[in-house]
């Protein structure tokens, strides 16, 4: 997308991390993980739950009756959505777009629903079963609980949701049709059915050690992925005068796959997104790389010879947040988003503790930021603190 310049006006959060952006950089600025053992019906597994001012902000959301049986997914896109509008000044009568998006969509909720069904005897569902366990569920409760009338799109993308529909809504900006635009990923993926899809794939972490996820660690020699939950909102906007930082460039690609999680050694879908993402960019002026990194084997060396394939020698500062909150699917690339802006805003290099120190040896400006999902499906978005 030639001469891109989308505004990022206001964003919010909730994660393991806190609710505002000084609590989630001062825990950024420790070394520490934010993993605890989590009972999931027959084991313990490391999980990274809300942090729990952000628990507080959702049990507040619950309390209004019409949000008591919603999906946790909707509840953290609702209270993440209120954040980034009051922090970009957007107000209830405002038209904008509404682009959500979430790898496993009403997980809680559908599995409840499908529980009862399966013990009725009768086979019979509660009433709102449909309405309450679909994806479109987030995108609408969202719009609805700010009062907006503008278009509204839910979407799954597996763990690149987040950052397709930063791209979904550059398309709509540049093409005129809205002006503002609200987007970003939800998950709430803890629970027993999910945590056992993770461990049958043999890539869920067993690690009891100062890191049990090992993201970006190459010497590994197990699966090291932990599941954490979150979400993550953005206001954007074809100007603004008080932007915070801006999308500059935007780049997927999607490679033929043997099966369902297979990737190639070298992702050749990470590499065409992060080519497309920096076109017009020399690869030395990239200042950081945001990697995707789950913590699998084969996932962090892919990613790793694709970046090497894109920048050869001068591959840029590398780091991640999975190492301190895990995997979040649909929100990771959203709250990968969140560390961009803050690293550039603070013009402060987040290390990840256990690898070989990289030392910042100019002010960040140029932040690419990774995100590959189930499928072979990539993204990778270019942000500036200025342009």
């Amino acid at each position: 997308m030639k001469d891109l310049k989308i505004a990022i006006s206001g964003y919010g959060s909730i994660s393991a991390l806190g609710i505002n952006s000084e609590q989630v950089w001062s825990s950024y600025l420790d070394n520490q993980h934010y993993f605890h053992r989590k009972q999931f019906d027959t084991s313990e597994e490391w999980a990274a739950s809300l942090a729990p001012e952000a628990q507080d902000v959702v049990s507040e959301l619950k309390k209004e009756r019409k949000y008591q049986a919603l999906d946790p997914s909707v509840h953290y896109a609702i209270a993440a959505s209120r954040i980034a509008t009051e922090n970009a000044q957007w107000n209830n009568n405002d038209e904008f777009g509404v682009n959500l998006g979430s790898s496993r969509g009403a997980t809680e909720t559908f599995e409840k629903y499908h529980t009862e069904f399966i013990n009725s005897g009768n086979l019979k569902v509660n009433p709102l079963t449909s309405p309450s366990t679909t994806l479109g569920n987030i995108s609408s409760w969202v719009a609805s609980d700010l009062g907006n009338h503008g278009p509204g799109i839910s979407h799954s993308a597996t763990c690149s949701t987040a950052l397709q529909s930063i791209a979904n809504a550059a398309a709509w900006l540049k093409a005129g049709f809205s002006s503002r635009f609200l987007v970003g990923g939800s998950e709430a993926p803890l629970s027993s059915f999910t945590i056992a899809q993770m461990k049958a794939l043999k890539i869920y972490s067993g690690l009891n050690e100062d890191y049990p996820c090992r993201s970006m660690d190459l010497s590994k020699e197990q699966n090291t992925m932990i599941l954490g939950e979150g979400a993550a909102c953005f206001c954007l906007e074809s100007a603004s005068k008080n932007a915070l930082g801006y999308i500059s460039g935007i780049g997927y690609g999607t490679e033929i796959i043997n099966h369902g999680a297979s990737l190639s050694a070298d992702a050749q879908c990470l590499q065409k997104s992060m080519k497309m993402a920096i076109e017009g960019n020399s690869p030395e002026s990239i200042d950081v790389v945001i990697m995707h990194s789950p913590g699998t084997i084969l996932g962090d060396n892919s990613e790793m010879k694709a970046l090497k394939a894109v920048f050869g020698q001068n591959t840029p500062l590398l780091t991640g947040n999975k190492w301190k909150i895990g995997h979040t699917f649909g929100a990771s690339g959203a709250l990968s988003l969140e560390m961009a802006l803050l690293m550039l805003k603070h013009n402060h290099f987040i290390q990840v503790p256990y690898l070989p120190e990289q030392k910042q040896e100019r002010k960040l400006k140029k932040v690419l930021i990774n995100a590959a999902g189930f499928g072979g499906t990539a993204f990778s978005i270019l942000i500036e603190n200025s342009l």
